[in-house]
């Protein structure tokens, strides 16, 4: 139950969401060697893919900046133990949907 460890760094997802990526983080945890981080990161977006549908992307190490743009409310980064986790749904063309993205930069881990 690493999951339980987790801090949440940022974070505009809804508690549910947020509540689903610490438990998908803890699963991939449990299955995968904490040193395996594209496993984990698969595992974590797969997942999902599968419960909010397609277009997430998830990225997982011990120390990576980042600035993504992300439609609101599907963002969240945070970290357990000395992993840093970073989930968002991301688009290519945010003009296409005005409004319902956000920039927002990750602390860096």
């Amino acid at each position: 139950m690493l999951e339980s460890k987790a801090v949440i760094g940022e974070s505009d997802m809804l508690q549910t969401m947020q509540l689903d990526a610490l438990k998908y983080a803890g699963k991939a945890l449990d299955e995968f060697e904490a040193s395996d981080s594209t496993e984990i990161a698969r595992f974590i977006k797969k997942e999902f893919d599968k419960v909010y549908g397609p277009g997430w992307q998830c990225v997982v190490g011990t120390s990576f900046g980042s600035f993504v743009t992300h439609h609101c409310g599907c963002f969240i980064h945070f970290g357990i133990g000395n992993l840093a986790i970073l989930l968002f749904r991301g688009g290519a063309t945010p003009q296409a949907d005005t409004g319902r993205f956000v920039a927002m930069e990750a602390a860096k881990a």
